[in-house]
């Protein structure tokens, strides 16, 4: 059993789709910590979500990184959305010479051995938003000529960032 800790059913839900072990979704509300890398942060995360529950755990962390802002807001992406968003993200990235960005995504497994961390990531451009699916800058996230938001859920989970991470978690654990 591989327990990930997320408040997000949706994110428990798609790592099932990945993952060769039974995965718990488990609430549990880690301190956040603040740096420039989501290795960092989601490692942060699953230490001290093992040495709280006692038992082997993953979490991620995941952003959008926009190329003509040198990859803001990154990290800060959740707290951008909160305080800025997804439109007025959008009407900044317009005004500039390209608008190429990514979305990257980090899984960190912890256990008594210590921590792994595998990094997933899907290239694509910041377009006016579209689309009634998915969640947070989905709708201004373009690859391939859909906007994340009007993807279907397995159409968005086999081209996602999280996904391409999970499934290095994934292929990590069937080798051990």
């Amino acid at each position: 059993m591989l327990r990930f800790v997320t408040s997000n059913p949706g994110k428990a839900r798609e790592a099932r789709e990945y993952l060769p072990s039974e995965v718990e979704r488990v609430d549990y509300d880690y301190p956040e910590i603040q740096s420039e890398s989501l290795a960092e942060v989601a490692a942060a995360g699953a230490r001290d979500a093992y040495r709280e529950l006692g038992e082997p755990v993953f979490v991620d962390d995941a952003g959008l990184f926009i190329d003509a802002f040198d990859g803001f807001p990154g990290p800060y992406s959740s707290y951008v959305e909160g305080k800025l968003g997804i439109e007025r993200v959008q009407a900044l990235a317009e005004r500039e010479e390209s608008q190429r960005a990514r979305f990257r995504a980090v899984v960190a497994y912890a256990d008594s051995e210590g921590i792994e961390t595998f990094e997933g990531a899907v290239r694509g451009r910041i377009v006016p938003a579209r689309g009634s699916g998915g969640f947070g800058y989905d709708p201004i996230f373009e690859h391939r000529g859909s906007t994340f938001a009007e993807m279907d859920t397995e159409e968005k989970n086999a081209v996602s960032h999280r996904g391409r991470a999970l499934a290095k978690f994934g292929d990590w654990l069937a080798e051990r």
